[in-house]
């Protein structure tokens, strides 16, 4: 089959699928790069280096912009490079080596959502769609030609997770019918115009504390955006630190961060009320609002 031999670097859920659905279409995958699974972060998604290994496929955990693996990539002289959640900026001269390409699958539809944790923006920003995009590298992060996308809704009540799922899927779907196009060369390219999107940096789990001058709906989308498997969004009660994993946002007045209801949970904000639904002290295991009341609040209780 001509136009078939690739290298691939994935990593994560889209990295695995992805992967999956070329080596289900017959590509010949010549070498992987992936990432070791870092002790910091919660491993909740599945692997490609086990996914390398039940196919026999060489893999690499290095980063392929190094000069040895520029080398080794020259050397095998791909048709294609493909990128599916590789968390490694790629160098220029690693782009220009594959004879027809270099593309990446990007989790937002762009050029909107260009650069870090894009599915976590979007649930944060309170959008209510976002996307796949497969879409040629070139030196500016998320720039390249695209050819071809799809969108998936974001609901009200979708978490990051939920959100992931949907992307995985829709990437799935567009390299199952870009494939066969590319192989042939029939592929379209459709420019990109950055001036239509945006681009955000990656997120810190310092980045998830709350403001409680924002309004109701704004804290719901953080939460919603940064809880499990991610860090969580956070506030202080008496200088303990409390991460809030679900809540939900509801009419009403209070200041913010005050504590209004002890059963349900409610607290002031910039405008309306939250309904804290889930939370867990520093230290503690997660305890429902009526199980946090009892051991931490009073009447007088300020979340700062």
């Amino acid at each position: 089959m001509k136009n078939n031999r690739l290298i691939v670097c994935a990593y994560h859920n889209v990295g695995y699928r992805c992967l999956s659905e070329l080596l289900r279409q017959g590509a010949e995958i010549a070498l992987i790069y992936t990432h070791e699974d870092s002790p910091t972060e919660e491993i909740w998604f599945l692997s490609v280096r086990e996914l390398a290994d039940q196919h026999g496929i060489p893999y690499l955990t290095s980063d392929i912009s190094l000069p040895e693996n520029i080398k080794r990539v020259r050397g095998l002289a791909p048709d294609f490079l493909f990128s599916f959640y590789y968390r490694n900026m790629i160098k220029s001269e690693v782009l220009e080596i594959p004879r027809l390409g270099a593309l990446n699958l990007h989790g937002s539809y762009l050029p909107k959502y260009r650069g870090r944790v894009p599915v976590n923006w979007a649930v944060i920003n309170g959008e209510s769609e976002t996307g796949a995009t497969l879409h040629y590298m070139v030196e500016k992060p998320d720039a390249g030609d695209i050819v071809d996308q799809e969108k998936v809704a974001i609901a009200f009540s979708d978490s990051a997770h939920d959100v992931f799922g949907k992307v995985a899927d829709a990437a799935v779907a567009v390299i199952t019918r870009a494939w066969p196009l590319l192989r042939e060369g029939a592929a379209g390219r459709i420019p990109m115009d950055l001036s239509e999107g945006n681009y955000c940096g990656g997120r810190q789990p310092a980045d998830g504390r709350i403001d409680w001058t924002s309004s109701a709906v704004q804290i719901y989308n953080l939460i919603r955006g940064v809880t499990h498997p991610y860090p969580g969004a956070f506030t202080f009660l008496n200088g303990r630190k409390v991460i809030v994993w679900q809540a939900w946002p509801m009419d009403g007045q209070g200041q913010p961060g005050q504590i209004i209801s002890r059963a349900p949970l409610l607290v002031g904000t910039g405008a309306g009320l939250l309904e804290i639904r889930l939370l867990q002290s520093a230290g503690a295991p997660e305890q429902t609002p009526e199980q946090f009341a009892r051991q931490h609040i009073d009447a007088m209780t300020v979340f700062e």
